[in-house]
C-alpha cells in the first residue's frame, strides 16, 4: 500500500527536485515553452540552486517542502520524492510589470514553484503539498497567497480554483527567447 505525505527538503534531496522540474516542465509544458528552451536547461545547475534553497533560504518564512510516496515492497519500505513547494514572503518576483511592491503586501505569501512529476500526479501529493504550505503560511503570520500560472498551464488553474484560488486580476508576460509567454497571478486568503 502506498503512503503519500509532506515533508521539509533535505539537502540530498535538491538532485531529486531539479530532475522533477525538469522532467515536469518538458512534459507539462512542451506547447508552451520552446522545445530548444527546454533542451537546453542544466539539470546539474538547477540542483545546485535548489541545493542553496534548502540549505541557505533568505528567510526562515522561505520554505521548500517535498511530496513523497511511500510503498511497502518486499518487507522494505521505499520512498520516492514525486513533487515540491516552494515559497516565501511576497517580493519584486511576485510583481506585474505595472505594480509597485507596497507595505500592505508584507503578510502575502508568494509561491514560486508547486509541481507534482506527471507520472505521481491525481494521488493527492498536490493538494498535500498546498496544505502543507498553507499550514505554514498561516504561522509564519502570513493572511493571503499568490501564484504565478501559465495562461496555457490550464491543469494548474484548474488545480488552484478548485482549492479556492482566484486570478486576482494580475497578468504579466514572461520573455522566454523572444517569446512572450502570458501569464495571470492566482490569489487566496488564508
Amino acid at each position: 500500500m502506498a503512503v503519500g505525505f509532506v515533508r521539509p527538503a533535505r539537502p540530498d534531496d535538491a538532485g531529486e527536485i531539479a530532475r522533477i522540474q525538469l522532467a515536469t516542465w518538458r512534459v507539462a509544458y512542451r506547447r508552451v515553452l520552446p522545445k530548444h528552451v527546454l533542451d537546453e536547461i542544466d539539470e546539474a545547475f538547477l540542483a545546485l540552486r535548489w541545493a542553496d534553497a534548502v540549505t541557505a533560504p533568505p528567510t526562515a518564512r522561505h520554505r521548500v517542502l517535498v511530496a513523497v510516496e511511500q510503498n511497502a515492497v518486499e518487507q522494505a519500505v521505499q520512498e520516492y520524492v514525486v513533487g515540491f513547494a516552494a515559497s516565501g514572503p511576497f517580493d519584486d518576483g511576485a510583481l506585474a510589470a505595472d505594480e509597485d511592491h507596497t507595505p500592505e503586501r508584507e503578510n502575502v505569501a508568494a509561491v514560486t514553484d508547486m509541481l507534482v512529476e506527471p507520472r505521481w500526479g491525481r494521488r493527492g501529493h498536490g493538494s498535500r503539498l498546498l496544505a502543507a504550505s498553507v499550514d505554514l503560511w498561516r504561522g509564519d503570520g502570513f493572511d493571503s497567497a499568490v501564484c504565478w500560472a501559465f495562461d496555457a498551464d490550464a491543469a494548474t488553474r484548474k488545480f488552484l480554483t478548485s482549492a479556492g484560488w482566484a486570478p486576482d486580476g494580475a497578468t504579466r508576460a514572461l520573455d522566454v527567447d523572444d517569446l512572450l509567454i502570458p501569464q495571470l497571478r492566482l490569489h487566496t486568503t488564508l
